[in-house]
């Protein structure tokens, strides 16, 4: 997917003073390489599903969201998101109460 020149240029982007080791950049290349190959079996899989020959960015989106809580905006559904609102517990409503106690005092 992805050689050791490219690397090292995307590096050299980032900083140009860095050098990687060759222990490394081999790491680097395998966690690139695994990274992609997961992506697209997880993708074909979603098409698949779908009864798809195609792998769309939908099926993308989707397997970054599961895998890795990622939404990237701007790709896959024009949908607007639902914010999803915390869960407020016992003890944070007892905070609160305490909180309005006090103030009503002063």
């Amino acid at each position: 997917m992805l050689t050791k020149p490219r690397l090292t240029e995307l590096v050299r982007e980032v900083d140009t003073t860095t050098q990687l080791d060759e222990d490394v950049e081999e790491l680097l290349l395998q966690i690139i390489d695994d990274f992609v190959e997961d992506t697209v079996k997880s993708t074909s899989a979603f098409a698949k599903h779908r009864k798809s020959n195609k792998i769309e960015v939908r099926d993308v989106q989707l397997h970054f969201e599961r895998k890795y809580n990622m939404w990237i905006p701007g790709f896959g559904t024009d949908e607007l998101r639902p914010y999803k609102r915390a869960a407020v517990t016992e003890a944070h409503k007892q905070r609160l109460a305490l909180i309005r106690k006090t103030i009503k005092k002063y």
